[in-house]
């Protein structure tokens, strides 16, 4: 069975440092997460990037989108996964990882640094779109 998710996250800049956050397991990622049924792209953008490292960001523009496919936990599905990126800016660095969320860490990164630490193929691409652009 394959099954659509949509899911939307920001590339939050504040002065020459990113956003990141970091997982249990080590993995440092951007934040994001599935859109809900009520809400449009931009608002889940906005609420994910709060809820996953309490950082209030505004969107500056539309960077793009990635798909990629994986199984479920169970291995009964393929998830085909749409994921929209915006370029955001926080006022400030003050950022709490959302433990409940599965995040340690939730920190700006020098911009020169995060291309390295980021764990995803896809999130690295978006990265290099991010950097060209500020």
């Amino acid at each position: 069975m394959v099954v659509e998710e949509v899911s939307a996250g920001g590339v939050v800049i504040f002065g020459n440092a990113i956003l990141l956050l970091k997982k249990f397991n080590g993995d440092w990622v951007l934040p994001k997460g599935r859109v809900e049924k009520n809400e449009n792209i931009r608002e889940a953008a906005i609420r994910e990037v709060l809820e996953e490292s309490g950082v209030k960001a505004e969107i500056i523009r539309y960077i793009g989108m990635v798909h990629y496919t994986y199984k479920n936990i169970k291995g009964d599905e393929t998830v085909f996964k749409t994921v929209h990126w915006y370029l955001m800016k926080a006022n400030s660095m003050e950022s709490v990882p959302q433990k409940k969320e599965g995040f340690i860490e939730a920190t700006f990164v020098h911009k020169d640094r995060v291309k390295d630490l980021v764990k995803y193929n896809d999130e690295r691409k978006i990265l290099k779109k991010v950097l060209k652009l500020i």
